[in-house]
């Protein structure tokens, strides 16, 4: 029993040796590094701003640590959200078909947007934001856009049109966005987001590029 005794004493003074304990030391990494720094840095910031607090030790790595923590939640809050709201946006585009009725494809682009005006005029925004749209959705179709039908959405139509220009496919679903939750949704346009709306309808009806591409476009076909 005592010879076991003597023994572990021994293999203790063994291993309080200096080469054995700098064996066992290992130089902290380059993350260690960092993290030390930002802590030291953080740890004199607070003291800095609340100076009539003592500092306790490891209080900069705690708040590092904690503000660290925070920001990962807020960041995976915001991305959540955005995921949630632009798949409800998408099945949204997929959902609804912007032409209603047989009448709404039988006019013409420009007596959607003569209604459009009228109703305009007498202050009926949403009824004007309809008719704007269903104006520009017409006028693609009259030039080959693409092809209206009662039974497509806004989706497919955005699909269409990616084949031809992304910048007008993008354009369109974002107008196709604020329609459907104005026709779909119960949203109430204001005036100045519906003149925001309209500004862009005519812009991309009376957009020169966009006639030269159809000049182009007819070219090609013969027209």
């Amino acid at each position: 029993m005592l010879n076991d005794e003597k023994a572990k004493k021994e293999l203790q003074e063994i291993l309080n040796q200096r080469e054995y304990l700098v064996y066992e030391e290992k130089p902290p990494s380059f993350i260690e590094k960092w993290w030390n720094s930002v802590e030291d840095w953080l740890s004199e910031w607070l003291e800095g701003l609340f100076p009539t607090i003592e500092p306790a030790s490891g209080i900069g790595g705690q708040v590092l640590l904690t503000l660290i923590v925070i920001m990962i939640l807020l960041l995976l809050g915001v991305f959540v959200f955005i995921i949630l709201r632009n798949g409800k946006r998408k099945r949204a585009l997929r959902k609804y078909q912007p032409l209603q009725t047989i009448d709404e494809m039988k006019w013409s682009y420009q007596k959607h947007l003569r209604e459009s005006n009228r109703q305009e005029l007498q202050r009926e925004f949403n009824l004007s934001t309809r008719h704007l749209f269903l104006g520009l959705l017409l006028y693609f179709h009259e030039k080959n856009l693409l092809k209206a039908r009662i039974w497509k959405t806004n989706w497919e139509y955005y699909d269409e049109l990616m084949k031809v220009n992304k910048q007008w496919a993008n354009q369109f679903y974002n107008l196709a966005q604020l329609f459907d939750e104005v026709t779909y949704g119960e949203r109430i346009i204001g005036e100045e987001e519906y003149h925001h709306f309209k500004k862009i309808v005519l812009n991309l009806i009376e957009d020169e590029e966009f006639h030269h591409h159809l000049s182009e476009q007819g070219e090609r076909n013969g027209v």
